[in-house]
C-alpha cells in the first residue's frame, strides 16, 4: 500500500486535500483486496473532521476494526474530538486535542485543525450575536479571557470594560452579482409570463 501521497500532503499542509485523498486511496486498497493494517486512521479521520464531515467521520469509524481502535491511542484521541464535536461540546474539543500527546506525523495537523476550528467558532459567534460576554467568547473559543479579548479586539470588535461584555462587529456581506442585460430580459419575461 502507497500512502506517499498521503504523506506529501501532510508535508505540504494541504490539509483540505487530505479526506477526499485519503477515501479514494482507501477505496483502492480495498477493492485490490489489501490489508489495511498500516492505514493511517488517525489522519484520514482528523481529515473528515478538518472538513467539519462529521458524518463521513462517523462512518469511517464505524469500518475501523475494533483491534486497530484499541491499539492506536492516537486513533482513540482524534475519535473524540469527533465525539466533542457532535455533542457540541466546545470546550470539550480544545481539552482533548490540548491534553493529548500527538505524535510527529499528526502534531501539526491537530494544530492546523484547532485554529480551522477556532475561526469557525468565531465567525459563528460574529454572525450569532451583537455583544457577547468575555467569559463565554473564552468558553467557546478555547482560551483565557485575556487571549480571546485580545483576539476579538484584533479582529474589530470593541470591549467595555466595566461590563466585560464584547461587541460584535458584523463583516459587511460581500456581493459581487453582475445583472447584465439578459438576465434582467429574463426575468421580466418570466414576471410577465406569470402576470398574464
Amino acid at each position: 500500500m502507497d500512502l506517499s501521497t498521503v504523506h506529501a500532503a501532510l508535508s505540504a499542509k494541504s490539509y483540505p486535500d487530505l479526506a477526499p485523498l485519503c477515501d479514494d486511496l482507501f477505496l483502492q486498497v480495498a477493492s485490490q483486496g489489501a490489508a489495511t493494517d498500516g492505514w493511517p486512521y488517525a489522519v484520514h479521520l482528523l481529515a473528515h473532521l478538518y472538513l467539519n464531515d462529521l458524518n463521513s467521520a462517523r462512518f469511517l469509524w464505524k469500518t475501523v476494526p475494533q483491534e486497530v481502535k484499541d491499539a492506536h491511542p492516537e486513533l482513540a484521541a482524534v475519535w473524540k474530538i469527533g465525539q466533542c464535536l457532535w455533542n457540541r461540546d466546545n470546550a470539550g474539543v480544545y481539552t482533548t486535542a490540548q491534553g493529548f500527546e500527538w505524535g510527529p506525523e499528526i502534531a501539526d495537523f491537530v494544530s492546523a485543525f484547532i485554529e480551522s476550528y477556532r475561526k469557525r467558532i468565531f465567525e459563528l459567534l460574529t454572525s450569532a450575536y451583537s455583544t457577547i460576554s468575555v467569559a463565554d467568547v473564552a468558553h467557546f473559543m478555547g482560551m483565557s479571557e485575556e487571549y480571546a479579548t485580545n483576539y476579538a479586539m484584533q479582529n474589530g470588535w470593541s470591549l467595555d470594560a466595566a461590563t466585560k461584555m464584547l461587541t460584535v462587529r458584523k463583516q459587511k456581506a460581500q456581493t459581487n452579482q453582475k445583472l447584465d442585460a439578459s438576465k434582467l430580459q429574463r426575468l421580466t419575461e418570466c414576471v410577465f409570463h406569470l402576470e398574464h
